[in-house]
């Protein structure tokens, strides 16, 4: 189906995803020329019209960077409100009205997964799925068994061309700069394989805790919220092969590569639990839930055979920020051997809250004897107006470009890689909040090397040589 959506329909629309990210979103595609079909919000609050807009009016206030005055009248006049259960197949009727004959409409279910059956289903019954597309919103099952049974579900009433899993981080322009980057270059394929690469790293944290969203952590966990999707996704664009082109050949080599991963087994892995945590408001007094996850993956691909992936991710860390480190193995001689060897080369992309893109190498210390210093060739990028990730995901999905969406079959390849260290496969460690987790994370690294601690300011050089 190539026709471009013609009305966006979004359940859950006075919840939480909504408030935070989707109307500030719809004003931002407004200000892009990207957004002129109805916004249709769903829900069961017991609101109007003018209490749907008056809550579009606060999101923006407060997470939409304020109010644009042309692009939020323009976002009144598009808005639609329904209000009802989703058990009740009147709600479905009063759509099908409120779509008034609109052909291709884009439903996202911005609800919890546990919903997405009941509303897919009467949007069937209701002929709202005839031409249209379906967005669902991470996370997309518990488990393997669940994700295959939510798959099996959606696609009984949508085709699978017409389902788009989202999973915002692949809307991030930082990734997709990084996967972009990747194949545009010719200087990375000769070296980014294993008689090159020593080790790879993904750090994912964050210098907060649960925010009051404890009842919802105690249900999904570092694993489910963060390794499952966001970290495996970027594993897969780390490593897979350059696809034919983009579209369909992109998505068919990450689902490639993620078939390649090993299984976890519980000493893959080290979980976390920040001390304090269980005060919470809807934290268990005795939880085992973890805010902290630490891994060790191997790919078995000719690629990237003996080469260790390490990924952490976890609340309470000493900062906020995404950063890959791409370690590269030492040289085979060392010539001048009157001085201590410096530390491997490696490349370091920063993907939030900066950009940045760091290449470390060792230079010739000025003066006399041949030693060495280690530096970093630093480009960093700060743009100014670019796409939010739903701004871009949203604008995909409605002219039906799925590459940076989830299949189906990522989906299953990603919970059979984590499904047997979920629970309590694995003992919870506590570490202090600001640390950078439980020591036992340490144990993960072979052989000489150490996790790569990310600084708050990445683009600092703080050692002799280049600044």
């Amino acid at each position: 189906m190539n026709e471009p959506s013609d009305a966006l329909v979004f359940f859950g629309a006075t919840g939480d995803l909504a408030y935070k990210k989707i109307f500030p979103s719809l004003q931002s595609m407004i200000r892009h020329g990207h957004l002129n079909m109805p916004v249709i919000g769903v829900a069961k609050a017991g609101w109007n019209l003018e209490q749907f807009k008056a809550r579009a009016q606060a999101s923006l206030q407060e997470h939409g960077g304020g109010i644009n005055g042309p692009a939020f009248e323009k976002l009144c006049s598009l808005l639609r409100y329904v209000d009802g259960d989703y058990l009740d197949p009147t709600t479905f009727t009063q759509l099908r009205q409120a779509l008034n004959g609109a052909a291709h409409p884009l439903h996202y279910l911005a609800i919890p997964p546990s919903l997405f059956g009941q509303v897919a289903q009467g949007l069937a019954q209701s002929q709202c799925n005839q031409g249209a597309r379906i967005i669902a919103e991470k996370p997309f099952g518990r488990d393997l068994k669940s994700a295959r049974e939510l798959n099996k579900t959606l696609v009984r009433y949508f085709p699978e061309d017409a389902v788009f899993r989202i999973d915002h981080y692949l809307g991030k322009e930082a990734v997709q700069s990084l996967l972009y980057s990747r194949f545009a270059n010719t200087i990375w394929e000769p070296i980014w394989n294993r008689n090159y690469i020593a080790a790879v790293q993904i750090t994912m944290a964050e210098d907060f805790g649960v925010q009051g969203r404890g009842k919802f952590y105690e249900e999904a966990g570092a694993i489910r919220d963060v390794l499952e999707n966001h970290m495996l996704q970027l594993v897969a664009c780390l490593a897979m092969e350059a696809p034919a082109g983009d579209g369909e050949p992109l998505r068919d080599e990450r689902a490639k590569v993620l078939s390649m991963v090993r299984t976890l087994t519980p000493g893959d892995v080290v979980r976390g639990q920040f001390t304090g945590y269980r005060n919470d408001p809807g934290v268990a007094r005795q939880s085992t839930v973890e805010t902290f996850a630490a891994v060790r993956l191997w790919i078995d691909s000719w690629r990237w055979a003996g080469v260790p992936f390490y990924l952490r991710t976890g609340k309470c860390l000493p900062t906020s920020c995404t950063e890959i480190l791409v370690q590269f193995k030492k040289p085979p001689q060392q010539v001048f051997g009157r001085e201590a060897r410096g530390q491997p080369n490696h490349v370091r992309f920063r993907l939030s809250p900066q950009v940045v893109l760091a290449l470390g190498t060792r230079v010739k210390k000025v003066g006399e004897t041949m030693t060495g210093v280690d530096v970093e060739l630093i480009l960093q990028r700060r743009p100014k107006d670019e796409m939010e990730p739903y701004e871009r995901l949203l604008l995909d999905a409605a002219r039906g470009a799925s590459e940076f969406f989830a299949r189906e079959d990522q989906v299953e390849q990603a919970w059979r890689i984590v499904d047997p260290i979920l629970g309590h496969a694995v003992p919870v460690h506590p570490y202090a909040p600001g640390s950078w987790g439980p020591a036992e994370s340490g144990k993960l690294i072979i052989g000489e090397g150490a996790w790569w601690n990310p600084n708050s300011q990445p683009d600092a050089i703080e050692k002799e040589g280049v600044a």
